[in-house]
Formats: C-alpha cells, sequence, structure tokens
C-alpha cells in the first residue's frame, strides 16, 4: 500500500514544509499518544526557524499521491561513545489519522534508515509508550527491539527531567 506515498526532505525555510510539518506535528500532540494537548501557537511559529538553526536536525514527510501531507518524521543525529559513530534518534513520527494502517510510519522510517547509512550510522533510536501496541508493532516489524547491552541486567528505559 504504501506505493501511493512517497517521502520528501523537509526545507525547513518552504511555507509549505512548514505548514505540513507544524500541522502534522500538532495533530500528533492532540492525539492521545501525543498527550492530547495542542502545541503552543508560539512554540509552532517558531519550530521550523529552530530546526533550521541545529544542524544535526532533518525532518521527512510522506505525503499521498493527491499531494496531502499524510506522515512525519523529525531526527535528530547524535553520537554514540560505545561505537564512535553517529546515531539517528527519531524523536517524533506522525502519521495523520486517515492515513495509518497504510504503511506510512514503515514508508518514513525507509527514508530515516537511508540517511542514517549516509551519515554512516551505527544505530537508529526512538521512543515509543508501551500502550501504543500499534505503533510498537510497527516498529518491530522494521526491526526495532529493545535496548539492553546484556539481558541479564534488563532493557534501557527513557527518562525525563523538566526544566
Amino acid at each position: 500500500m504504501a506505493e501511493q506515498f512517497t517521502t520528501r526532505r523537509v526545507d525547513y525555510s518552504k511555507p509549505e514544509d512548514r505548514a505540513a510539518l507544524t500541522g502534522l506535528l500538532d495533530h500528533y500532540a492532540r492525539d492521545p499518544m501525543g498527550g492530547s494537548t495542542p502545541i503552543a501557537s508560539k512554540a509552532l511559529s517558531r519550530l521550523c526557524d529552530d530546526l533550521a538553526q541545529r544542524p544535526f536536525a532533518f525532518s521527512f514527510i510522506a505525503y499521498s499521491t493527491d499531494g496531502t501531507a499524510a506522515g512525519l518524521v523529525n531526527c535528530f543525529e547524535g553520537y554514540s561513545t560505545f561505537k564512535a559513530a553517529p546515531l539517528i534518534n527519531i524523536h517524533d513520527i506522525v502519521v495523520q489519522s486517515d492515513w495509518r494502517g497504510q504503511g506510512v510510519a514503515q514508508l518514513l522510517m525507509q527514508a530515516v534508515e537511508s540517511e542514517a547509512r549516509i551519515r554512516k550510522a551505527c544505530k537508529i533510536t526512538l521512543e515509543v509508550l508501551t500502550g501504543n501496541h500499534t505503533a510498537m508493532k510497527s516498529y518491530e516489524r522494521f526491526g526495532f527491539a529493545p535496548y539492553a547491552l546484556d539481558p541479564k541486567v534488563g532493557t534501557a528505559t527513557f527518562m525525563q527531567k523538566w526544566l
């Protein structure tokens, strides 16, 4: 089904890319898996300018054949000290609710993997809520697995501290 979609790297300076990115991200934020809270308009208005200033940020949007923005992935390049190599973190991945179940997330992750290989990254990471079973299955289908250095000592847990 993903044949009806194409991906394109986001140009943070193009008005149509900016509108698609912020619209999709806000759609995700309003979803229960995104916290059910819209993103503040002040944050949305400066988001693309902020991303453009970060050389290690990149995004892709999936478009349907009719030109509708169907999905988005925002990523950041980090660095693995254990491998002495770049890594790519998928920070946001969203599929507009009308397009879910049609291969959009898989297509977006393929775009990220291609970019990761160009950057000679050693791995791609992401975080997902344990209750988001649909997303977890999609990520597992793509080859993601829980992070563990040694299964005897457990898997990694994502934590945060708000500042």
